[in-house]
């Protein structure tokens, strides 16, 4: 099958191959994805991914940063839907455990150093890293005091991050039950912001 049969079938094959490797990545975890398999599983050529990614590598990141760009969407859209500046914290706070815990290999191939370092950035998924920490830091900066100094809003900034993500790793992985997410981030909250 040519490249170009390929393309005008799916319409958009480099989004056709992104769904096979998600479904993949859901079905039987990272390991099982290659260029290979994610061409078996969307019905086109194996040389089609080489075309779109290159390599594995290449792939696991594109996959990474659809995991990225949603992650930030579910969010914003969950900060968004509320107005007090600490309430819309939470929420931003919980929809990040709950796309962990409904998306767990994406979340995890999300952070795995390998594929998304943000030591070493990649232009595939360095820019939604950039966008992930200022969501984070403009979020926190609007629950804080309007003094509050920057180096005080991104070390809170990450503080606040660490610990989410340490509840969203517990909650994925059920070493903690996710009823105790919210009151726990509340109580945290309660020792830093302001209503």
């Amino acid at each position: 099958m040519s490249r170009s049969n390929v393309s005008y079938h799916h319409g958009n094959l480099a989004v056709a191959l992104e769904e096979a490797a998600l479904a993949l990545l859901v079905e039987e975890g990272s390991s099982a994805l290659s260029l290979r398999a994610v061409a078996r599983r969307a019905g086109v050529s194996h040389n089609a991914p080489y075309h779109h990614f290159g390599d594995r590598q290449g792939l696991l990141k594109s996959v990474a940063a659809r995991g990225l760009r949603d992650l930030l969407a579910a969010m914003v859209t969950a900060r968004d839907s509320t107005s007090s500046p600490k309430q819309r914290l939470l929420a931003a706070s919980f929809a990040y455990v709950d796309f962990a815990s409904e998306n767990r290999p994406l979340f995890e191939l999300i952070f795995d150093p390998e594929i998304c370092n943000p030591k070493e950035p990649n232009p595939v998924t360095g820019p939604l890293i950039e966008a992930n920490d200022e969501f984070l830091a403009e979020t926190v900066r609007a629950a804080l005091p309007q003094e509050t100094a920057e180096t005080d809003v991104r070390t809170t900034a990450a503080a606040l991050w660490g610990a989410v993500h340490g509840l969203a790793v517990l909650v994925s992985t059920q070493h903690l039950d996710a009823s105790v997410v919210r009151p726990g981030l509340e109580s945290l909250l309660e020792l830093r912001f302001l209503e």
